[in-house]
């Protein structure tokens, strides 16, 4: 089996299958467009965002408060990816992401998790955008 070493140094060795994965999910330039909505459990909330790059780099950024010690997303750093809505465009992406936030409600956030035919219903408000 070959070994590969990915990170930062250690006494345990990386396999290739690992090393693939950590290639694909950081390093990755596949662009996704689309509204995401963030979560943590530190501090119990959401944030509602808009990308048009790879998504898992995007959420590395919100984690390392590269976007500014007094952004939102610095005041924790355990960010998850809760929901993803793929879009066509990022002018309908970020229809997405002012319809959620005008929405103001961790309830409605939810649930669109939980029924996938709001999310449609979004999508289609949006789609001439």
């Amino acid at each position: 089996m070959v070994r590969a070493h990915v990170g930062p140094p250690s006494n345990k060795a990386v396999s290739c299958i690992e090393a693939a994965f950590f290639i694909y999910k950081y390093m990755s330039t596949e662009k996704e467009i689309g509204c995401y909505i963030l979560s943590s459990q530190k501090i119990n909330k959401y944030y509602i965002g808009a990308c048009q790059e790879n998504l898992n780099q995007r959420i590395q950024k919100h984690n390392t408060s590269f976007y500014g010690k007094k952004s939102y997303t610095s005041i924790t750093n355990d960010w998850t990816l809760y929901l993803f809505i793929p879009t066509k465009t990022y002018t309908q992406a970020i229809a997405i992401e002012q319809k959620i936030k005008a929405m103001k409600s961790r309830t409605y956030i939810q649930n669109l998790k939980k029924y996938p035919e709001m999310v449609e219903k979004l999508m289609l408000k949006t789609s001439s955008t």
